[in-house]
């Protein structure tokens, strides 16, 4: 009975020290016991979109929702130079296209809308840039049709959270 006590205890703390190691960021170093996202920058700053489209509006939405999502991942959002990084981007485009009609009316009745940005993540510190892309695209599409028609500016949200989510994900993959 003590031996499987003992037994128990073991697995019990192998596990345990199982648990607290992840993959590394450097693929050459396998698992690292080490926190990702404090070997980097702490707080990022995030700063307004630049807007290079005709449609104006989109680079205040669409930060919005980049601030929200980083934060809801554990990034501590901040203003001003005591940020450890800056975030910096700007809107390339937006596309709005036309999915599916209805054969009996012609009427539109999904459409789809895409942006393309630009974005550079640097390290205030070393001034390293740890992230950058250009023409990182994402898109969803809304419903246009009568009677259960959603307006495109959910459509638009649904392509600023969608970037968002996007985004936040290659910075985390840049640690």
């Amino acid at each position: 009975m003590r031996l499987c006590r003992t037994a128990l205890f073991a697995a019990l703390g192998v596990l345990a020290v199982a648990g607290l190691g992840g993959c590394a960021d450097d693929p050459r170093q396998g698992y690292s016991f080490s926190n990702p996202s404090t070997r980097e920058a702490r707080s990022v700053q995030v700063l307004v979109f630049r807007n290079a489209t005709s449609e104006p509006g989109h680079e205040a939405l669409l930060t919005e929702a980049i601030i929200k999502e980083l934060q809801t991942r554990g990034y501590r959002v901040v203003q001003g130079a005591t940020a450890d990084s800056v975030l910096a981007g700007t809107i390339r485009s937006t596309n709005l296209r036309k999915l599916s009609t209805d054969p009996e009316t012609g009427l539109v009745q999904e459409m789809g809308l895409s942006m393309t940005i630009d974005f550079e993540w640097r390290d205030n510190r070393t001034n390293k840039v740890l992230a950058a892309r250009q023409g990182f695209t994402a898109s969803d599409s809304f419903v246009a049709a009568r009677g259960g028609a959603e307006p495109i500016e959910a459509g638009q949200h649904s392509v600023y959270a969608r970037l968002a989510k996007d985004l936040a994900g290659e910075l985390r993959g840049a640690w």
